[in-house]
């Protein structure tokens, strides 16, 4: 049995990929697990799995190191996984011999993080977090990558040190499966996530819109799961009150283990964000997750999404700014109640064949024991 320790600046302690995932996993295969998180405020024991969770992010970057190399003084890891830079400068070797890995599941750097510098003070922060990255990679002695389009620059700055792919495929244990059928002159459109510009929440309703402008006899319902952030909580209201939609229903973000549940009655499930170079090279995760649920997609045309799901079976791939060409698809189904039935049942088919955790789950431990 080894000691394995998740350390992570951003994700929760209960995040879905570490905890309800990898570390369960872990757990589950005899081994020690324990996460460290610097966004939230917990300690105690969850499913076998300790967790030592700090709310420290607005600290700055020695404060954070230290709470991290703190907790690896204390649980003396054989192995620590790293999900951002920070985490894997603060396991720098010291004494102990143990495996540092880092999961690169984020563009980095994120656009987010340069956008608030003027140029030309943006271009020089990009370089330095490239830097940074690049430091990181140097420290790591494996890496593991949510998706092919994430391995640069690591994985070809430093082509000898083993990797793995590990997408983001959902366990079965958390999955609503909910196919449905059709009901005349009604149509259910479902969006997730974050009511914010770049997510896509207006192409959204503008393909909402269309939709009802071009079939005013149909009756479209539209459910939003999420929350708009602070920044865009006066942009989301205003589009509410132009858009003025009817059957809206607007739930609160739910715990991971009933994510599934909050959409099932919705027909299709979208994903408009705009197109730009680091949407191009991040795969949304919760397609996987509507194809388990049994759900037709209508996703933005990206690059990742094109090259490692096969959209066309379940769903199409769009100019997300194209509300004419998004309605015309909905109407698609709606005339072919059949092609609707056989997306859905394409979804579900091709998760249980291609996109299941089980499918991945004994290449990860495998990676991580011949890590150790």
């Amino acid at each position: 049995m080894a000691k394995i320790l998740f350390l992570t600046t951003a994700h929760q302690y209960d995040d879905d990929r570490i905890f309800h995932h990898q570390a369960k996993e872990l757990h589950k295969s005899g081994h020690e697990v324990k996460i460290c998180s610097l966004s939230s405020d917990f300690k105690g024991i969850l499913n076998g799995i300790e967790i030592e969770s700090y709310p420290v992010l607005h600290l700055d970057t020695n404060a954070k190191i230290k709470v991290f190399r703190k907790v690896i003084r204390e649980f003396q890891p054989d192995c620590i996984l790293c999900s951002e830079p920070l985490a894997v400068v603060a396991s720098q070797k010291k004494r102990k011999k143990y495996s540092i890995i880092y999961d690169i599941t984020e563009w980095y750097p994120a656009k987010r993080m340069v956008q608030r510098f003027p140029f030309p003070l943006n271009v020089f922060h990009a370089i330095r977090f490239f830097l940074i990255q690049l430091y990181a990679g140097f420290l790591s002695t494996h890496f593991i990558f949510g998706e092919d389009t994430k391995k640069f620059p690591l994985a070809y700055a430093f082509p000898f040190k083993k990797r793995l792919i590990l997408p983001y495929y959902p366990d079965e244990i958390y999955i609503r499966k909910s196919i449905k059928k059709l009901a005349p002159n009604e149509i259910h459109l479902a969006y997730t996530g974050s009511f914010s510009k770049e997510k896509g929440i207006e192409n959204f309703f503008n393909a909402a819109y269309e939709l009802r402008k071009r079939n005013p006899q149909l009756t479209v319902k539209i459910l939003l799961v999420g929350t708009a952030p602070k920044a865009d909580e006066i942009y989301f209201s205003d589009l509410l009150s132009q858009y003025s939609l009817e059957h809206i229903t607007i739930k609160k973000p739910v715990a991971f283990e009933q994510f599934t549940e909050t959409y099932a009655e919705a027909d299709i499930c979208f994903d408009l964000r705009e197109i730009n170079m680091e949407n191009h090279h991040c795969l949304p995760i919760k397609i996987f997750y509507y194809a388990a649920s049994g759900k037709p997609v209508i996703y933005t045309d990206l690059k990742a999404t094109r090259q490692y799901v096969e959209v066309s079976k379940f769903g199409y791939l769009v100019n997300p700014e194209d509300a004419e060409s998004i309605a015309k698809t909905i109407e698609n189904y709606l005339q072919n109640p059949e092609l609707y039935s056989q997306h859905a049942q394409n979804a579900r088919v091709g998760y249980e064949k291609n996109y299941s955790w089980d499918l991945i789950r004994k290449n990860f431990v495998r990676f991580i024991e011949n890590a150790l």
